[in-house]
């Protein structure tokens, strides 16, 4: 199937949201991590999100070139492409992405899918997050509000975050401490400034304990509850039948979770769980164990020439990309949306 387009994009969330189920958002940094998370989707038969952080854009256009949005722009065509050959339906995202580098990447990226709609065609991505964890909620939400018509007009749904989530990544952080908790004023403010979908459709980073980094299970502690009251402050606010899940959630900082932890989440309406910490290690292992093994052929050893059959890339790329998509697998599994592939 071809890259998602707005309308199953929609569809897709939509039904994780009515069936209780949420997708991995797998962050990818190169054409090969890109396969493993294709395949790992393809395998457990589960539609999925393939995102791109600042950073692995970034990286994605090489060490010289360093350009966010040429990196992004070349994953997502090379994407295209690639995925039309897998049985399952990708959303592309756009992952966090702080104030000081909209104009570097998130508005560059609108606009090129604001132009490919204008000519008839699917924008370039389905998502784009916009990170104002870093700043004051008022201006958080103002930049989100227009960020949100723009991407409305490409047919894109905005991500946003409202609190923080702790440890660090691509060299954001944030402290561990009770703003780690997103606030129902913040849930309110959020309704008044973004709608309910009516201004655009959203989905939304609220925080309820979320780290980034590595944990072992247990030791990031998690209050699902935040949710369900974030949900039940929109309700109220919009007047709805309770019980309601009016917001599209988005669970960030998942590593070391308890899988209890994962499914009340999803319960609340996430729809959507990032990982990365986790499929980067799987990705990483085989490749050491592979130098590991044949160290004596990786490297000329003593005027010796090596063994170009084990220090080929490719001979250890194969074994990184099995790995990292049975990692995918797990999470699908995990966040329960094997199986549950639009046909």
């Amino acid at each position: 199937m071809p890259i998602a387009t707005p309308e199953i994009y929609n569809e897709m969330l939509d039904r994780a949201k009515s069936g209780e189920f949420a997708y991995p958002a797998i962050n990818v940094t190169s054409t090969e991590t890109l396969n493993a998370a294709l395949r790992g989707f393809a395998e457990a038969g589960s539609d999925g999100i393939v995102q791109v952080s600042t950073g692995g854009a970034e990286f994605l256009s090489g060490t010289r070139v360093k350009d966010m949005v040429t990196g992004s722009v070349g994953l997502a065509e090379f994407a295209h492409v690639v995925a039309d050959k897998y049985p399952v339906n990708i959303a592309l995202h756009t992952d966090h992405c702080p104030k000081d580098k909209l104009d570097g990447f998130v508005r560059p990226l609108l606009k090129i899918s604001q132009e490919r709609v204008a000519k008839g065609e699917n924008p370039l991505f389905q998502s784009h997050m916009w990170d104002g964890s870093a700043v004051e909620l008022e201006e958080n939400l103002q930049l989100a509000a227009e960020l949100l018509d723009e991407a409305a007009k490409a047919k894109i749904i905005l991500e946003v975050e409202i609190g923080v989530v702790g440890g660090e990544e691509d060299g954001v952080a944030h402290d561990i401490n009770e703003k780690l908790y997103t606030a129902p004023g913040d849930y309110e403010r959020t309704v008044e400034a973004l709608g309910a979908g009516e201004k655009g459709r959203y989905l939304l980073a609220a925080t309820f304990g979320n780290v980034h980094g590595v944990y072992k299970p247990g030791n990031v502690k998690l209050r699902p509850e935040i949710l369900k009251q974030g949900q039940d402050v929109a309700v109220a606010k919009l007047g709805l039948e309770s019980g309601s899940k009016p917001f599209d959630l988005v669970f960030h900082g998942g590593s070391g979770s308890l899988l209890e932890e994962i499914h009340e989440a999803v319960s609340y309406g996430v729809v959507k769980m990032n990982v990365d910490t986790d499929t980067q290690y799987a990705f990483t292992r085989p490749i050491a164990a592979h130098m590991f093994e044949n160290y004596d052929g990786v490297l000329k050893i003593d005027g010796e020439v090596g063994n170009k059959k084990v220090y080929d890339p490719r001979s250890y790329l194969k074994k990184a990309e099995v790995a990292m998509s049975e990692r995918v697998v797990e999470a699908c599994e995990a966040l329960k949306s094997a199986g549950t592939a639009l046909k």
